[in-house]
């Protein structure tokens, strides 16, 4: 089995308007290309018209059991109605989880803004995932998204479940020692290339990925995840593959860890 926690379905060729429709069916047949069994849709910290609301995309999987919806929060915006509309999603169980943007926005994750959001977070036991490293817009300041900051957060809210996306690349050894530190952090591996990974960058992240398993132990904390389309499904299946892991090691990366931590319903997927 194959869950990805980390796809969009927001258009970045912001040259041409894609509708949501046509994002959304590009998903659903590079899932079926690859044979990935259940994707989880983040939306963005900001909406308009390349990047869709939470409301937008909740309304536009229904129906598709192989699909999950993780709500993106703008720090900067968000107020009570987005808040209350969040609630009522994490009530009716339609959205999975929900994910904070620091680098693209100018925070720390352990501002105290956010709180009554962490707060909700853990009273529906929820993960709360953490943009991490590089930003793919040069606009966006690096310092805010440096994973060594997951730890105050860690440490302060031991029953938040946290997940630091991209394994904080290029930070990788920082995000390495947080994961270790903390057992409520996961890290997954996605957005770690633009398009496909070439022969001298997979042996490079290859490396690195091998190493921050045999520092932090075995891998029930780290989550498969490609950022589609801003990276390939298939170049990261074929990067997988390449991992010199036992084959039930690479399945926790692969599915098991992220059913346990999104509560997925394994049975459901298996009779699509």
């Amino acid at each position: 089995m194959i869950i990805d926690i980390h796809t969009h379905i927001n258009n970045y060729h912001e040259d041409r308007v894609v509708s949501l429709e046509a994002c959304l069916d590009k998903l659903i047949e590079n899932m079926k290309a690859n044979q990935v069994d259940y994707s989880l849709v983040l939306t963005s910290y900001k909406v308009n018209e390349h990047r869709p609301s939470t409301k937008q995309v909740v309304e536009a999987i229904k129906g598709y059991d192989n699909l999950g919806v993780v709500a993106g929060i703008s720090y900067l915006n968000y107020n009570h109605r987005d808040l209350n509309e969040i609630s009522g999603y994490l009530d009716q169980k339609l959205i999975k989880g929900l994910k904070f943007y620091p680098g693209y926005e100018p925070f720390y994750p352990n501002d105290k803004r956010l709180k009554v959001v962490y707060d909700m977070a853990i009273e529906y036991d929820v993960p709360v995932m953490f943009h991490s490293g590089d930003t793919y817009a040069p606009t966006g300041k690096i310092k805010y998204s440096h994973p060594i900051h997951i730890d105050d957060l860690a440490v302060d809210y031991p029953e938040l479940k946290i997940v630091i996306c991209h394994v904080g690349n290029p930070w990788i050894r920082d995000c390495m020692e947080v994961v270790y530190k903390n057992k409520n952090v996961h890290a997954d591996i996605s957005g770690l290339v633009l398009g496909n990974f070439s022969e001298k960058f997979e042996r490079f992240m290859k490396k690195e990925i091998e190493e921050m398993i045999t520092y932090a132990g075995d891998p029930n904390y780290l989550l498969y995840g490609t950022d589609w389309p801003i990276s390939n499904m298939d170049s990261y299946l074929k990067f997988m593959e390449q991992l010199d892991l036992p084959q039930e090691k690479k399945e926790l990366i692969l599915w098991k860890n992220a059913v346990n931590l999104f509560k997925i319903d394994v049975d459901k997927l298996k009779s699509l």
